[in-house]
């Protein structure tokens, strides 16, 4: 629970604070002090009379009621503490900086759930163990240095890190990025980042509060309840961005080791992020780098005007942007023309603009005049300013912060002289700005905001999917394991989704009569061994009956062999969809092009089930062998509509039917007018 005596405490106590500034103690004194704390400080210390000024309590019993305490106290003492100032202070509200519990030990998970007791006894907020503590306008509850400029519209960060958090302020400082909040939730054994979310939410003041949410997240308690806070806030107008550490099977031992983190499977992460609107991030620049964005108009178009007068910088940014899916369109015509006249000779115009080394601030405001207000077809500019020490950059940098302040359309301000032009910078971020150093990041940072889609509904819609044939078809398996083919077939025709003629039999005659009532060529499968290519189970292009009982005959001879399957051989695109039950989070559906696509170049997207049409588009359109499916080169497209159409129907069946575990339909044969499965696996566990 989070209440007021955590967020604005009428008197605050630090147990353990100190002199010594070097040292958690005296560092969490120093902060609420230097931050100018209002209410009433105090302190306890048995052997100190004084501490930074503040008389010292020898003893925690002498203490007046007291509404918050800081405990900075080997953790063995932290369960006494928190049990008398609850019963006899009235303290309401606890952060434990304190290191030593269920991180470490299983002793130290019990005095931690004593604690947890207590504060559950009481009604008390509890902020770690085992975190920097809490900061905000109110009150600079933490012991760690820097303290970042607080605002009420910088942005709120919450780290399930203490040490990261803190390199993570340390990358926002230097770009100018402000902040709102900051929470370190430690082991978040009361409150973790999914209840700091819920409260933001449901708590949310348009007016009031920042818009500009950061998460630095190692595990991910409840999937649902950061899916529906996240989305919420986000529907609400504001902007999320996260790292999520610990997707990796080696990073998920580094996040055990820290916090018992317990990583989820990256698939399952970025389909929730998908689904929530959540920018993901893999790294502290990058987060930082989103954030500072977060605080500029957001992007209403995806054309870039670079105005720089150093040519590589430009032509660099000019890469990253077209990589990451952004333009940046070429400007010529009258008005660039006319632009050009106001600039030194040698200068270019086309986009880059690149006024030269020795362009002025009065032409550097000129050119983003033209940008603004003349040039119809660029929707945000990118300023690329800095020097080699020749000149110093104070002018050109209030041209920047005058324009910035002006223009409607976004701009990014790239000043990359931290060194040189240091003091230049340091007063432009002193005026609200902030800069991105480095374009290249930059410009990763926006393709990766522009490519997430907006959060999506949870609800689930039927989509034509019968589901009295669903469960009839669940109910029918005895066993848990794959399923045989009557049964797979069964289950994806009740969502409706198209299947090649196929027959399954042990009888040679009665395939080889398939086979010609169909027509040749036709494709035979062994039935019984899950891998079938791995044991020579697929044979293609079978054009006569002599052919098919050839291979029948092999087939049969395949260790764990049931049956033979002979299907109509079809010609298309090879496509891919699969699904698979994680834990907490529900079914992950993944789709992209078959074979080589899947196997070799992992070129697959997620989403969380179930999934709306916006959704299945949104995942084709973010495979980067999109303009196969869209059609390249002369060749034809595929039915994009048709293959949405099969990944929404799957994700619903999915969420009716929790026992289907895992499935695979790889390959669905695609053309300009149908998408057909024509193989798949589907595992059932009841």
């Amino acid at each position: 629970m989070i209440n007021q005596q955590l967020l604005n405490p009428q008197s605050i106590v630090v147990i353990g604070g100190s002199n010594n500034v070097h040292k958690p103690g005296g560092a969490v004194v120093r902060n609420l002090i230097s931050g100018g704390y209002s209410g009433e400080l105090r302190i306890v210390n048995p052997k100190e009379e004084e501490v930074q000024g503040i008389k010292a309590f020898h003893d925690a019993r002498e203490l007046p009621p007291t509404e918050l305490a800081i405990l900075v106290v080997a953790a063995k003492f932290c369960p006494d503490y928190v049990e008398m100032l609850a019963k006899e202070k009235q303290t309401r509200a606890f952060i434990i900086i304190s290191a030593g519990f269920g991180e470490e030990t299983k002793a130290g998970a019990e005095l931690e759930q004593r604690i947890l007791d207590t504060c559950r006894q009481y009604g008390a907020a509890l902020i770690g163990p085992n975190c920097i503590g809490l900061l905000n306008r109110n009150h600079h509850s933490v012991f760690t240095l820097p303290i970042p400029n607080l605002d009420p519209n910088g942005a709120d960060f919450v780290s399930g890190s203490g040490a990261t958090a803190v390199f993570i302020l340390e990358s926002a400082v230097i770009k100018g990025l402000q902040f709102n909040s900051v929470w370190s939730i430690g082991n978040g054994k009361q409150i973790g980042i999914e209840d700091v979310l819920q409260y933001m939410d449901e708590h949310f003041n348009p007016e009031t509060d920042s818009k500009v949410k950061l998460l630095y997240i190692e595990n991910i308690s409840n999937p649902d309840k950061l899916l529906f806070h996240a989305s919420n806030l986000i529907k609400k107008g504001c902007r999320i961005a996260a790292i999520k550490a610990g997707a990796s099977e080696s990073g998920s031992r580094a996040a055990s080791s820290h916090t018992g983190a317990i990583a989820s499977s990256d698939s399952a992460v970025e389909a929730l992020f998908r689904k929530a609107g959540i920018v993901r991030c893999f790294s502290r620049e990058e987060l930082t780098t989103v954030g500072c964005i977060f605080t500029l108009p957001a992007l209403k178009g995806k054309n870039f005007a670079i105005v720089t007068h150093a040519g590589g910088p430009g032509v660099m940014l000019t890469d990253a942007l077209s990589k990451g899916g952004l333009n940046v369109p070429k400007i010529e015509g009258p008005l660039a023309d006319e632009l050009k006249t106001k600039l030194f000779p040698g200068s270019a115009v086309a986009n880059p603009i690149d006024f030269l080394a020795t362009g002025t601030a009065e032409q550097l405001g000129i050119v983003i005049d033209y940008c603004e207000n003349k040039f119809d077809n660029i929707d945000a500019i990118a300023v690329i300013y800095g020097t080699p020490g020749l000149t110093q950059l104070y002018e050109a940098y209030d041209v920047l912060d005058k324009k910035i302040k002006e223009c409607k359309k976004p701009i990014f301000p790239v000043l990359p002289s931290l060194h040189t032009a240091g003091p230049e910078v340091e007063e432009f971020l002193r005026k609200g700005h902030v800069n991105f150093s480095d374009e290249v990041t930059l410009a990763t940072a926006l393709s990766q905001i522009m490519k997430t889609p907006q959060p999506s509904s949870t609800e689930v819609q039927l989509y034509g999917v019968d589901v009295q044939r669903l469960h009839k078809a669940i109910n029918s398996v005895n066993e848990n394991g794959y399923v045989q083919p009557d049964i797979v077939r069964e289950l994806l025709s009740s969502a409706g989704i198209p299947l090649v003629p196929e027959m399954v039999s042990t009888s040679k005659e009665e395939l080889t009569a398939f086979a010609e009532r169909v027509g040749f060529p036709v494709v035979a499968k062994v039935v019984g061994p899950i891998h079938k290519s791995d044991v020579g189970g697929v044979a293609l292009n079978i054009h006569t009956p002599e052919h098919l009982a050839l291979e029948f005959d092999r087939m049969m001879q395949i260790k764990d062999a049931t049956g033979v399957m002979v299907q109509k051989m079809l010609k298309g695109t090879e496509l891919f969809i699969g699904a698979k039950y994680e834990e907490r989070f529900g079914h992950v559906v993944l789709c992209g092009l078959g074979g080589i696509f899947v196997e070799v170049l992992k070129d697959v997207s997620s989403g969380l089930a179930p999934l709306s049409y916006d959704e299945a588009y949104s995942m084709i359109r973010s495979l980067r062998g999109y303009k196969i499916i869209k059609g390249t080169r002369g060749q034809q497209g595929i039915n994009e509509q048709k293959f949405a159409e099969i990944i929404v129907r799957l994700s619903t069946i999915l969420r009716l039917a929790t026992e289907i575990k895992e499935m695979d339909i790889n390959p669905l044969l695609a053309d300009e007018h149908d998408v057909v499965a024509v193989d798949a696996r589907i595992l059932i566990e009841k």
